[in-house]
């Protein structure tokens, strides 16, 4: 048996079969890894069991239920030489493979919920002799067979499939079953109900400092992906660093592979916001529908680009609609299915309690896993992967110039408020570095988490005051101060200092800002990091922990009394012996806890990344002094904020539009590359 490989060819057979089909249009192709990407496997193909193993609802010690669990049966191996193209695998003989995959499962709830989708068809294209089964799930992840055909020589089966059982949730796939003989599927695609309507043009638009190597990566990966550039009108790069894209080895051969659609606007460091506000800013003027905003530092599954923008244009309404993130390190883990922002709080939390942050595929697959057959609905989608109508940014206008942290939250609050939908589409990702690892609530991008998020909270909050936004940004500044790191409060404080001169202050803030809170943090020993752990004194403690132990957390309890008891100390107590002169002890990041932390006067603390240390050191005159300035800004920011409320919500429409960033980006571009 001979099966064709050559990609070219496979595309214009299924070309051909379209053609044949006039009453259908592709929303969505089975695709497969490439040979260099063996470990996403499980995120394409599941070797599997056909369904979960589903365990009984037991009693805890208490006697209450617990949640029902699924475990994983182990998987077959996958085997290269088994993708024989993007679109092509064989399944070898007396084997079974599954699409009900992340990648290749179709998304019905999804497509019945915000398109005018009513039902779709399977097409699938096979050679030799075996099965192809169809499935579908409810909300709740209960699996049901939908339909079987025997397969012989070269067959192509069609599937007509409502969506209308999909109200909360649930996927279809499909299973290929190989008999005697490998059985090859030739290519598979989900289809809709074919419409007049020409699909709409995009401008895909990066922002980057200093990652040249991700944006040539995935510019080679466009360039090689005929169908994602089909209607993209330009590939636009924000270069706001100093290694410059267009200095890179290979860019020209880069440049000339994307036919004349790159563009790359050279303009000073504005921050994420700065930098996706000018893709806003250029999709408008360029007549694109829609603005696609990707991040520099990822590696993007090219197929993607072609969902979003399929979806997007069934869209019942105008639709932001992203894609999710995996971890660049561990690609199998999905980061996050979907966020929303928790309107009391108002930080972002996940839309249900049953989900969690860092599913793994590779030990839970698709069917095996409930949360992920409920239909997720969120306030926003990151930036990392984003498609904007340019309706929407003419009718809200565009980002908030706010640098980094909460523009792509506003923004998709804005939307909704709007009666502007966000979507994050399963099938449609980004490998990213995950920020699990990282901690960027301290640092110098802690100013920019703490005024963002109370601008986001002024313009949205459904919550007199803000309901605990106030409260626990106090309990923040108190954390940061007790654990001795008085560089992040310093930020903190400038934040809420920001905030009270009001929002016409924040154009001005966006290529300033960020070099004073650099300049600031030198001067704070806790914020000054070291590679070699020989550049700080040897630790030594000048009396033992008592009863061998070494700091203790504070139940629930306890909590409140030991927290008072604990600044009491810190306020009032002198750091004694030699704490002055060396720390007391190294504290790895993970274990950087306030509440252990609090209980040192000096200690030198590793960071997230793990390329340093910096010096903890206690110091109660500037604890003292910097309690009570956070003290007098919350307390002011409490009695302003009706006041200030109001004057962001007015000052929203003139700081997010065409004409307010035109003046921004006429003062800070350099210079153009076409």
């Amino acid at each position: 048996m001979s099966v064709t490989t050559d990609t070219k060819k496979q595309n214009a057979v299924k070309a051909d079969a379209a053609d044949s089909h006039s009453g259908w249009q592709t929303l969505q192709r089975v695709i497969l890894p490439s040979a260099s990407q063996m470990d996403t496997v499980p995120l394409y193909m599941d070797m599997g069991t056909a369904t979960g193993i589903q365990l009984p609802t037991v009693g805890d010690r208490d006697g209450k239920p617990t949640k029902a669990r699924t475990i994983s049966s182990p998987s077959k191996e996958a085997h290269v030489e088994d993708f024989l193209s993007r679109f092509s695998t064989s399944v070898r003989s007396g084997e079974r493979v599954s699409f009900g995959s992340y990648f290749n499962a179709f998304p019905a709830s999804y497509w019945r919920r915000w398109t005018t989708v009513d039902k779709v068809r399977l097409q699938v294209r096979t050679q030799g002799a075996g099965s192809v089964i169809v499935y579908k799930s409810n909300a709740r992840g209960s699996l049901q067979r939908v339909d079987t055909r025997r397969v012989e020589g070269i067959a192509e089966n069609h599937f007509e499939l409502t969506l209308a059982p999909f109200g909360d949730g649930g996927w279809y796939w499909f299973d290929l079953v190989a008999g005697s003989e490998p059985l090859v599927m030739l290519d598979a695609e989900w289809q809709g109900p074919a419409v007049a309507t020409t699909p709409g043009s995009v401008t895909l638009q990066i922002t980057t400092l200093n990652k040249t190597e991700f944006c040539l990566n995935n510019l080679r990966l466009l360039a090689q992906t005929d169908e994602a550039l089909a209607y993209v009108k330009e590939v636009l790069i924000v270069d706001q660093g100093t290694q410059k894209l267009t200095d890179a080895e290979g860019f020209e051969d880069v440049k000339k592979s994307l036919g004349g659609k790159l563009r790359i606007i050279n303009q000073a460091n504005l921050g994420g916001s700065g930098g996706f506000a000018r893709g806003m800013f250029e999709a408008v003027e360029n007549g694109s529908d829609y603005v696609l905003l990707m991040d520099d530092d990822v590696v993007v599954e090219p197929e993607s680009i072609i969902r979003l923008l399929t979806f997007a244009d069934r869209c019942k309404t105008p639709t932001l609609v992203g894609g999710h993130m995996f971890d660049l390190y561990n690609r199998t883990v999905l980061h996050t299915f979907g966020e929303v922002v928790n309107p009391y709080r108002f930080q972002p939390t996940l839309p249900s309690e049953d989900m969690y942050l860092g599913h793994d595929f590779l030990t839970s697959n698709l069917r095996q896993t409930s949360w992920l057959h409920r239909r997720c609905d969120v306030d926003y989608n990151g930036w990392w992967m984003c498609l904007i109508p340019t309706k929407v940014i003419r009718e809200i206008g565009l980002s908030l110039p706010l640098f980094i942290k909460w523009d792509d939250s506003e923004y998709g609050l804005r939307a909704k408020a709007a009666g502007y939908p966000t979507v994050s589409l399963p099938g449609s990702a980004v490998w990213h570095v995950s920020w699990i690892d990282k901690d960027d609530l301290v640092g110098w991008q802690a100013y920019f988490h703490a005024r963002n998020r109370v601008v986001a909270a002024l313009l949205h909050s459904p919550y007199e005051f803000g309901g605990r936004v106030i409260k626990e940004s106090q309990y923040a500044d108190v954390k940061h101060l007790v654990s001795m790191q008085y560089a992040t409060a310093h930020g903190r404080q400038w934040a809420l200092e920001d905030v009270l001169n009001g929002p016409h202050a924040l154009p001005d803030l966006l290529d300033k800002k960020l070099p004073q809170i650099r300049q600031m943090m030198a001067d704070y020993s806790d914020s000054v990091f070291r590679p070699d752990p020989e550049d700080f004194p040897a630790p030594k403690m000048d009396k033992p922990p008592r009863r061998g132990h070494g700091p203790s957390k504070p139940s629930k309890i306890t909590l409140l009394p030991w927290a008072a008891k604990t600044v009491v100390r810190q306020l009032a107590s002198p750091v004694k012996g030699t704490s002055a002169e060396r720390p007391q002890t190294t504290v790895a990041h993970q274990d950087n806890r306030w509440w252990r932390m609090a209980q040192y006067d000096s200690a030198v603390v590793s960071n997230a990344e793990g390329t340093g240390a910096s010096w903890y050191r206690r110091d109660p005159k500037r604890l003292r002094k910097m309690l009570a300035e956070s003290a007098r800004l919350h307390s002011a920011l409490l009695k302003e904020w009706p006041v200030l409320s109001k004057k962001y919500k007015a000052a929203v429409s003139e700081l997010t539009s065409m004409e307010s960033w035109r003046r921004t980006f006429e003062q800070h571009t350099q210079n153009e590359v076409r």
